[in-house]
């Protein structure tokens, strides 16, 4: 499995989350299958964001594309980290 974490800090998270669940047919075309929404336990405008994708490659012409560098710009997001993984193990205790 392929997964994409990124962590970024936004100018609102209602005005953010508003502006996500907008993207969620356009995330789902380029290939994300699934997510997680995590904030920071002392700040509630920094955002994790996980998800699992296709492939790394369509997740970083997604988030590479200049469409979604705009979207980005209308949801307040400040400094992007985008950290591309790929599964080597997954267990439940």
């Amino acid at each position: 499995m392929q997964h994409v974490l990124i962590i970024h800090e936004v100018a609102s998270y209602p005005a953010w989350k508003a502006i996500f669940d907008q993207a969620s047919d356009i995330r789902k075309r380029a290939g994300e299958i699934s997510y997680q929404l995590l904030r920071y336990d002392n700040d509630a405008n920094k955002v994790v964001h996980f998800s699992e994708w296709s492939s790394l490659d369509d997740a970083r012409r997604f988030f590479e594309s200049p469409e979604l560098v705009e979207i980005r710009k209308r949801a307040g997001v400040r400094s992007p980290e985008f950290i591309y993984l790929r599964e080597i193990e997954h267990g439940v205790l």
